[in-house]
């Protein structure tokens, strides 16, 4: 062989592999690409995990919480829509408390029934077909550490049980063993959907519920905290200018869109938002024309007057007075007081308010922030 050949990067080496692929070969060559790779981005600096961007009163909160709880083994169960970031606060948590040991995630619903009993608590060898060889599980692989369940509300009701006799007694039996092992884990899970409800069809166990929110964290959606989208996109575009070397500048009316638009993706949807972008306008400037339809469309300011009048006033017929008015100034203070009283009779529940006005939750969100109103 020529000795050319061990200077080559080894991606060039993909293409001197025959066919049909050998296995082993081919595990040479992809092991080489992982030893280069690890050593190319060794001296690299990269953001920390499990950082915690915003400044609103939620993330602030949040961060708080994540404090307190961080050094005792509390149990952990983190709410909220999809997409808002319950696993970086679940590693923010693991980084805060101190312990040496990995922190080690798995996502309960990613993961077929036969399957998740294995991965949870390991096998023995013979287990079941295919078990050749003992297998540790994630809970023995986070000793000393943390272990983050994800989408808890959608594990199988017979692992239910299992899992909470882990809770309990902190060990584990693996398939096809009797033997308990113990296990130092920190348990943090993390679920999107109403464990309550779920909980009332009979779908999750109260007392599993009640073992996992010894210190519950709920994460608002990213449209109720419109305050963190800048800093939000400032972690992301850091990022990229770390990882693909580009840079992006979002105009300010660029970034009215992006304050204005409902986020039914949350951090996950803007996230990949700005990943498009730098591919997009790399080392450009991003303005509105340049963002996608739904964002474009949705309404950058909330001036709509109309749009609580319309649905909330009783049929009336004011007198315009000799002097005239500032229609524009009446009908905010109008608009304003409409919201302030409608809030005050749902008791400060935004979704509440929406509903007796007519609007949607995140048009409502954006006037209150508008008219600077504070929940009652």
């Amino acid at each position: 062989m020529n000795t050319a050949t061990h200077t080559q990067h080894p991606w060039a080496r993909i293409h001197e592999l025959r066919y049909p692929v050998r296995l082993d070969e081919l595990g040479t060559v992809l092991e080489e690409i992982r030893a280069t790779k690890s050593r190319s981005g060794r001296n690299e600096q990269k953001q920390p995990e499990g950082r915690l961007v915003g400044n609103s009163a939620d993330m602030q909160a949040i961060r708080k919480l994540a404090e307190q709880v961080a050094p005792s083994m509390a149990t952990v169960l983190i709410t909220g829509e999809s997409g808002t970031g319950k696993e970086v606060v679940a590693r923010q948590i693991h980084d805060l408390s101190g312990r040496k040991g990995p922190f080690v995630a798995i996502n309960c619903g990613a993961i077929p029934d036969h399957l998740l009993e294995s991965e949870l608590f390991g096998h023995e060898r013979g287990a079941f077909t295919g078990a050749a060889s003992a297998r540790a599980g994630r809970f023995e692989l986070a000793r000393g550490g943390t272990f983050f369940l994800d989408e808890i509300g959608d594990m199988p009701a017979a692992m239910q049980v299992k899992l909470l006799r882990v809770l309990e007694e902190r060990v584990v039996e693996r398939v096809g063993g009797t033997k308990s092992i113990p296990v130092d884990v920190r348990v943090i899970a993390a679920t999107h959907r109403d464990l309550p409800s779920r909980i009332a069809m009979g779908k999750f166990r109260e007392d599993l519920f009640y073992r996992l929110s010894v210190f519950p964290i709920e994460i608002s959606p990213l449209r109720d905290r419109p305050e963190d989208i800048v800093s939000l996109c400032a972690e992301f575009i850091q990022r990229v200018r770390q990882e693909q070397e580009v840079d992006l500048f979002i105009s300010d009316r660029a970034m009215q869109r992006l304050e204005a638009y409902a986020w039914p993706g949350n951090v996950r949807e803007l996230a990949n938002l700005v990943e498009r972008l730098a591919v997009m306008k790399p080392g450009g400037i991003v303005d509105e024309p340049d963002l996608p339809w739904p964002i474009v469309e949705s309404p950058s300011e909330p001036n709509s007057d109309v749009e609580v009048l319309s649905s909330s006033l009783v049929s009336t017929s004011p007198s315009l007075p000799e002097s005239g008015l500032d229609l524009k100034a009446y009908l905010g203070n109008l608009e304003r007081d409409m919201i302030e009283s409608a809030l005050n009779e749902a008791g400060g529940v935004v979704q509440g308010a929406a509903e007796k006005l007519g609007i949607g939750r995140t048009t409502l969100v954006e006037k209150i922030r508008r008219y600077d109103l504070r929940k009652p």
